[in-house]
């Protein structure tokens, strides 16, 4: 096909490559949903494509991604001069590649784009396989204290020339897994995405110019990284603005860690400064943390109202400088374990919240809760061994302009469908249904989590279990409440209960155990008695909160399904208004309130 143009792109043209460019990324994530065969990434859709430029920056992704510079350290080992079309490259070093990915389930491949033998850019795509070995199968224990027991790491490596697979390297790896096959169909379905997404960029570059779509590439991050700019000038004032998250514990040891936020904005310069944060722990929970991450989280959040603003390197570009120290959760050292580090990548997320409270006047989202993930490993009589590895949703914060999502896993997510946790994994799910009053109460309500029923079928179980904000409830913001923390309990309904510790591993059950599973909620934004009196209503009605709850937290009076508006009036009148910006702890005079904001060890 002859090119139309090898011009910089107008408008028009430029739309049209964006266009291809997001269509291409969807049909490699549909290739990859309906082709691989772990649960993880067939069901809950744990994996990511993207196009970079030849510099490694994003150009085009999925709406969130955990890496970083998924290019420099290929080319540390493989300089772009030697690749040549054809060619993938494969890696999971989360130490090796300075957090490209963040922990070992987690495999990237990339793979580069030529035209007329001039290297144009690379496709990627990555997944999180089911087992990579390790002390357990699925391969990640809260009891970890080394990154050696997590799995195989993969360095940087070529794995296909010129079109041909080197089936050497591939059977290493499925050699130490517990599923070869399982992971075999993962590793080809995660590579034919990448082909994919390397022949339609190829057809993008004949149907519009090579020159138009390199061009298309530069305007796209250079329109991010502008709207960007604009709003930090806008909505962050010069100055220090700090704020301190806590994380439960490590699941190893019982203390609580902290990742410590300073925003510092000199001269329109900004810095998001980490160095402050808490050592890195002996458990799971340290995040080799590259900068795009945090840069990422604040150009989401500041430009979501922006239509057309692609998540891509102008994020990068557009704040100066992260800093970090060695040796602390988010810049770990070698061999520190990191198969928890979700812990603290959503910690970085809401102490960037909070700090972006503190320099706006409180004009940022509530903090979400973490994600829960259970693991149950099954022995039977016949000698199979059932593994069911399943991540539960969670109640993310309020906004400020909406309540937070209710019952929702992780963002680009999502959860396993009933009927397949039944057939794929031996357990029956008895209940399935809204954890109520755990979304934090405010003008907007924090999301709510869910409690979740689990049937073991198996003669013999272990179950790992990781829910966090227990201790330490997601904040609420401007006046909001915290939200209600989760627990996990067997057999509740029977003679003798049983609660776990809910971050824990090799807790032993029975065939015919029940395992309750409560998913805390996020923080609420904005006083609750802000709220109308018919939404609260409308929260009871529905499951979301209930009756005591609504006359407690909101000082909402029912009658039946209606409103007692005189009642009402005089309980809201009567109601303190909280004067603190930040909320953590049951209520609003709860005397274990351990939220910090400020910097410091």
């Amino acid at each position: 096909m002859t090119p139309r143009s090898d011009s910089a792109p107008d408008r028009f043209t430029l739309e049209l490559i964006k266009g291809a460019l997001n269509a291409a990324r969807a049909e490699m994530e549909a290739l990859v949903a309906r082709t691989a065969m772990s649960p993880f990434i067939r069901e809950k859709k744990d994996y990511f494509t993207a196009f970079l430029n030849p510099k490694g920056e994003l150009v085009v992704s999925t709406s969130l991604t955990l890496a970083g510079n998924l290019v420099d350290a290929i080319l540390d080992e493989y300089p772009a001069q030697t690749m040549r079309a054809g060619d993938l490259y494969w890696y999971n070093d989360c130490y090796g590649t300075r957090g490209a990915v963040s922990h070992l389930p987690d495999m990237a491949f990339v793979m580069p784009v030529f035209h007329e033998g001039r290297l144009i850019a690379f496709a990627e795509a990555w997944g999180h396989l089911w087992d990579v070995g390790g002390s357990v199968p699925g391969s990640i224990s809260p009891f970890a204290t080394s990154v050696f027991q997590e799995g195989i790491m993969i360095p940087p490596v070529r794995v296909m020339r010129e079109g041909v697979e080197n089936e050497e390297v591939v059977r290493i790896l499925t050699r130490n897994s517990r599923f070869p096959d399982m992971l075999r169909g993962d590793l080809k379905a995660i590579m034919a995405a990448c082909r994919l997404g390397v022949r339609r960029l190829t057809e993008t570059v004949e149907r519009h110019g090579v020159d138009a779509v390199e061009a298309a590439f530069e305007a796209m991050i250079t329109e991010t990284e502008q709207a960007l700019r604009a709003r930090i000038a806008d909505r962050i004032p010069d100055g220090e603005h700090a704020f301190r998250d806590r994380i439960d514990s490590d699941a190893v040891t019982d203390r609580s860690y902290f990742v410590d936020t300073v925003l510092r904005k000199t001269n329109g310069s900004l810095e998001i400064d980490f160095s402050a944060s808490d050592r890195q722990a002996q458990g799971p929970i340290n995040f080799v943390m590259d900068d795009s991450v945090p840069k990422f989280m604040l150009g989401l959040w500041m430009c979501m109202e922006q239509p057309g603003i692609g998540m891509n390197g102008g994020f990068e570009r557009a704040v100066e400088t992260v800093t970090t120290r060695p040796g602390t959760l988010v810049a770990p050292r070698f061999p520190a374990p990191l198969g928890l580090r979700s812990h603290t990548m959503i910690r970085v997320t809401t102490s960037l919240f909070g700090a972006i409270a503190q320099a706006t006047g409180g004009k940022a989202s509530a903090a979400p809760s973490v994600y829960v993930l259970y693991y149950l490993r099954g022995r039977n009589a016949d000698g199979s061994e059932p593994l069911c590895i399943e991540g539960l949703s969670v109640g993310f914060g309020a906004r400020t302009f909406a309540d937070g999502i209710d019952a929702v896993y992780y963002v680009a997510q999502e959860n396993y469908p009933i009927e397949f946790a039944e057939m794929e994994f031996g357990v029956e799910i008895e209940a399935f249904r809204i954890h109520r009053d755990s979304g934090g109460a405010g003008r907007w309500r924090g999301g709510c989590g869910i409690v979740r029923d689990v049937r073991v079928l198996s003669d013999e179980a272990v179950i790992g279990m990781r829910i966090d904000n227990c201790r330490q409830p997601a904040f609420g913001v401007n006046g909001g409440m915290s939200g209600r923390p989760g627990r996990v309990v067997v057999n509740p309904d029977g003679p003798d209960p049983r609660e776990l510790a809910t971050m824990s591993d090799g807790n032993r059950l029975c065939k015919g155990d029940l395992v309750r599973i409560v998913t805390p909620g996020g923080g609420g934004w904005g006083a609750p008695v802000d709220r109308p009196a018919d939404d609260v209503l409308s929260d009871v009605l529905d499951g979301f909160v209930s009756e005591a709850a609504a006359a407690r937290d909101y000082g909402v009076v029912l009658a039946g399904d209606e409103v007692d508006q005189a009642a009402t009036e005089a309980s809201r009148a009567a109601m303190a208004r909280p004067g603190k910006m930040f909320h953590r702890g049951g209520y609003y005079d709860a005397p274990d309130d351990r939220l910090d904001s400020g910097a410091g060890a």
